[in-house]
């Protein structure tokens, strides 16, 4: 038996997650991706009239306002597209009586936990950024809606602009790299992010699913940016490119306008309890990213 084809809307053309679910979705029915021209998250209006002319069985919102250290200088547009914007789609889909899945982050949490955060654990975020997405949570959560909040962490892919990117570019033009060495969490493929929420829909779509609500979703185990750099410089000289020299530094060397926490890692054994979806480690999936 085959299920029937989804009419899926995901908010997020070129975002480094959206490009990756609409490789891995389009195999399960119609997708409606809509970038900034046509559904501007500024503007809760245009949400409401793109949904109600959809009309879709699923909202996936993909989209957000990811730059942690501007959104310090413009908090108004950050909360609109990372607070304000989610609410509006959970509140169309609680009126359409569909699922919301919605990605949010590691930032929501201070990082002075010795052990990786669980979905239990009190959120309390050091930026704008993270207070945005927090916020975005809460307003998902009081309409009600059935959702899943997926809270992921370090996000890399080979489009956009993220630290893998930016590593490979400037281990091959500069001599020396100084890399921070004191914020450990998990890199997580944009790739796994996309595999793990077409698992979650078809299990959903079998009726297999798991409770609704808040979980964690990253690669297995765990490093520091520092770490993160010596693996991305490991596939470069395994080509037989010549990469800079990697210092590790504390976070207090390279100031930056947002606060990042120092533990970024995430507890994701719920996910794999109720939905039965687990991640690759983050070595592995750096290098199926990488291929």
């Amino acid at each position: 038996m085959t299920e029937a084809p989804l009419n899926i809307l995901i908010s997020g053309q070129h975002g480094q997650v959206a490009r990756e679910l609409q490789l891995q979705l389009a195999p399960l029915g119609t997708l409606h991706v809509l970038g900034r021209d046509a559904l501007d998250l500024a503007h809760p209006a245009q949400i409401r009239q793109q949904v109600r002319a959809l009309a879709p069985d699923l909202i996936i919102n993909a989209a957000a306002h990811t730059a942690v250290d501007q959104a310090e200088a413009e908090p108004d547009l950050a909360f609109a597209i990372n607070a304000q914007a989610p609410g509006v789609f959970a509140e169309e889909a609680a009126r359409l009586g569909i699922p919301l899945i919605h990605y949010s982050t590691d930032y929501v949490f201070d990082g002075h936990k010795a052990t990786p955060y669980t979905e239990d654990d009190t959120p309390n975020p050091l930026s704008v950024y993270g207070r945005s997405k927090l916020a975005g949570e809460e307003a998902i959560r009081v309409t009600a809606c059935q959702h899943l909040i997926l809270r992921t962490s370090w996000v890399f892919s080979r489009h956009g602009r993220n630290f893998l990117l930016t590593m490979q570019r400037l281990l091959q033009e500069k001599p020396e790299l100084r890399v921070v060495a004191d914020q450990i969490g998990a890199p997580t493929w944009a790739g796994t992010i996309a595999r793990s929420t077409r698992a979650l829909i078809e299990r959903w779509q079998a009726g297999q699913a798991g409770d609704w609500g808040t979980y964690h979703l990253t690669a297995q185990g765990e490093t520091s940016w520092f770490g993160f750099a010596q693996a991305i410089a490991e596939h470069l000289q395994a080509q037989g490119k010549s990469c800079a020299r990697l210092l590790p530094i504390p976070s207090s060397e390279y100031p930056t306008p947002a606060q990042r926490p120092l533990n970024s890692r995430l507890d994701c054994s719920r996910l794999q309890q109720q939905w039965h979806v687990s991640q690759p480690d983050w070595r592995q999936a750096l290098i199926d990213c990488l291929k």
